[in-house]
């Protein structure tokens, strides 16, 4: 949500950035770019979504919001990493308009106008507004500044009304999916015999004795894998291998990491920036005009951590001394000064269960409030109030186990801040807490803190140089120059001592290759109608190296081919006839010790006392599931049959069988079962969904 303090201060940046996303919607979006609308209407098209085609500029302009209110939020332009966020949330908008909306129909689920302002100006404003409207005084969310703009919308600009009428529009957005996550969170239930199945697996435990034989314990020229043997695999197998367009590459990377020498320069920047900030008189605009970083003056109210580097630096802060300079984990350089400590208004944090009555008469009011009282004497006895919470929440807190954060006492509803602010522990409320809203179960995790600290950053980045970036452009500027073909590619990379990395089976909308961060320029360039097989690129320059690629091979959606994954069938080919062999070996052999010797140097027995039937790993082996399940299907002293596996293959004798003990009451495991059902609900209905609607992205044409 936009800083709203500041948009009469930015106007001019958001009637520009406005101004030139219309020029460029007018125009027909990127001029500039391979795939624009000029070129025709069939390369225009970057997805479809329920059977309607998104087009270049209607796309486009959605991102231009999405980049818009970023700006308006954080003060920046945002890079190109955070570029990518904003895209897939435009996108994501789009698939919820067409393919939710029709949902939220079916189901009824609409947002009111007294709940829009309620959720605005009202008791319950939503968190984005909330963050960004902080008084600096007081460090605390100030209703005035936004009581303020809104009532001076009527005679704004038309941009600044149309900036808050998309930002009411993504409120309502946010909060119907909120709604409909919930609704479907809530409709998961987990029955008493499964929770019983889930206490046993989690409880049997067995005794075992394990042999490991790798696949390496048989060479690689003992097996022979033909081109008919992997055809017949993949053909059985087609479902485990991408379908998708994708491409294989061959590149050169010319590293522009810092230099030993652009290291010892932002050392002494940072020594001679750190003593100046230690009697600057003025520490909010030293860190301003001098700090790399992306909020250099910040109020941490109570509650809130203080910056990672700072506390894992220092035992103990005072205010006016200055810390640093320490490195971090990004290669940057960071020195803090703490400019104040106060006492301010106190905050606490507390969870709560939600039991709504809105719109309620009296007598189902009284319904609800009995089984609010029933939740809160289990949570008093089961202490599983995070999990009673996921189950019974009525609001947006409910997956993260009612979990409130940090507030202050005028923050919230008067009779809930009253009464957890009342609280003189920790702990659960003996009583619920009745509000507008309807019957709460409150739970105080944090009693109230009163400390604020200022905190100005300097913090100056570790980058390459000038001189740096040269030197490796000139180097993969005249490796491109020389490699008009894939031959001369390597044998031009071979001479001149460059290693040459394959990156094979690349998807359309990758974003990395390899170690290769953010390498969108060369995957859109390999994928490009105008470059063809075998082609070279130029220097394409990423964000740590400039890059000189050579397409290998490309492949169009559909079924894979037998040359597209040969290396990866060939493996797992491989892998089948070294197991049959190892099998074969095995065969008649009644102990684990005489099975072992047949693989002396390569074969190891781990015994494993405490493996439990819903593991699936082994220690000392790895992943093998199919192993774990044939040791508890088998008798005291018995050993399995050999039992193939990723990692090799596996024979297991059981010792002992620990049946898991009988309990009385499985509801915490019948709790834990509906709440993960609950949190892959909501992703796997998103998915479903997008399948039925038959979303196709071809933004990787773009971007």
């Amino acid at each position: 949500m936009a800083l709203i303090k500041q948009i009469r201060q930015r106007t001019g940046l958001m009637i520009g950035v406005i101004a030139g996303g219309l020029i460029l919607f007018l125009l027909g979006g990127d001029l500039l770019s391979p795939n624009s609308s000029l070129l025709g209407a069939s390369q225009n098209i970057v997805g479809e979504i329920a059977g309607e085609d998104i087009t270049y500029e209607e796309y486009i302009a959605r991102v231009e919001e999405f980049k818009l209110a970023n700006q308006q939020r954080t003060g920046q332009v945002p890079s190109e990493v955070e570029m990518y966020s904003i895209r897939e949330q435009a996108w994501q908008s789009m698939i919820v308009e067409r393919v939710f909306r029709e949902e939220y129909e079916k189901l009824g689920l609409t947002i009111s106008d007294a709940e829009l302002v309620d959720m605005v100006q009202g008791k319950n404003i939503v968190p984005e507004l909330r963050q960004q409207l902080v008084n600096p005084q007081t460090g605390q969310f100030d209703k005035s500044q936004l009581i303020a703009f809104l009532q001076s919308l009527e005679t704004a600009d038309p941009a600044q009304q149309a900036y808050w009428a998309q930002q009411e529009r993504l409120f309502a957005d946010a909060r119907l999916r909120i709604k409909y996550d919930n609704m479907l969170a809530t409709s998961e239930f987990a029955t008493q015999a499964e929770a019983k199945e889930e206490y046993k697996a989690a409880n049997t435990i067995a005794d075992a004795s394990i042999l490991f034989v790798p696949f390496y314990a048989i060479a690689d020229e003992d097996v022979t894998v033909s081109d008919s043997d992997m055809q017949a695999y993949l053909k059985k197998n087609q479902s485990k291998f991408k379908s998708g367009n994708a491409v294989s590459l061959e590149y050169v990377s010319f590293s522009i990491q810092p230099s030993g020498l652009d290291s010892a320069d932002v050392i002494s920047q940072i020594n001679e920036l750190t003593n100046e900030f230690k009697t600057a008189e003025n520490d909010s605009l030293f860190s301003l005009r001098n700090s790399d970083a992306p909020t250099p003056f910040y109020t941490f109210k109570p509650g809130e951590e203080l910056p990672a580097n700072l506390t894992n630096n220092v035992d103990g802060i005072e205010a006016g001394q200055t810390y640093g300079p320490f490195i971090t984990a990004n290669s940057t350089y960071v020195s803090y000064k703490v400019t104040d400590q106060y006492s301010g208004t106190p905050r606490l944090r507390a969870s709560h269960i939600l039991f709504s009555t809105e719109g309620m008469d009296d007598a189902t009011k009284a319904v609800v409030r009995t089984q609010a009282e029933t939740v809160l004497a289990e949570v008093k006895t089961d202490d599983n109030f995070e999990i009673a919470a996921r189950q019974y929440g009525q609001d947006g807190t409910a997956q993260n186990g009612g979990d409130l954060g940090y507030f202050a006492k005028a923050d919230f509803v008067t009779e809930f801040a009253e009464a957890a602010y009342a609280a003189k522990s920790t702990g659960i409320l003996p009583n619920l807490v009745e509000t507008e809203y309807g019957f709460h179960i409150v739970k105080v995790t944090e009693m109230p803190k009163s400390t604020y600290t200022k905190v100005a950053t300097l913090e100056v980045e570790l980058v390459a140089s000038d001189a740096t970036r040269n030197e490796a452009f000139r180097n993969a500027d005249s490796f491109a120059a020389n490699a008009g073909n894939r031959n001369e590619f390597t044998e031009n990379a071979t001479s001149e001592n460059y290693r040459i990395i394959q990156a094979n089976n690349i998807d359309a909308s990758a974003r990395n290759i390899n170690n290769l961060q953010n390498a969108r320029e060369v995957i859109r360039w390999a994928f490009a109608d105008e470059t063809s097989t075998g082609e070279i690129s130029s220097v394409i320059e990423l964000e740590n190296a400039y890059v000189v690629a050579a397409l290998v091979s490309r492949r169009d959606e559909g079924d894979v081919k037998l040359a597209d994954v040969k290396e990866q069938v060939e493996a797992q080919v491989r892998n089948e006839k070294k197991a049959e062999v190892i099998k074969s070996k095995l065969a008649g052999k009644t102990s684990l010790e005489e099975m072992k010797a047949v693989f002396a140097n390569e074969a190891s027995i781990n015994e494993v006392p405490d493996l439990k039937l819903s593991a699936n790993v082994i220690p000392g082996v790895g992943f093998a599931p199919a192993a774990i399940g044939s040791i508890f299907g088998i008798k005291q002293g018995e050993l399995t049959k050999p039992i193939r596996e990723d990692v090799g293959v596996i024979v297991a004798k059981l010792n002992t069988l620990t049946p898991a003990a009988e309990i009385g009451d499985y509801s915490a495991y019948q709790g834990q079962l509906t709440q993960n059902a609950s949190q892959r609900t909501t992703y796997s209905v998103m998915m479903a969904l997008q399948d039925l609607a038959g979303v196709k992205d071809y933004r990787y044409k773009f971007f």
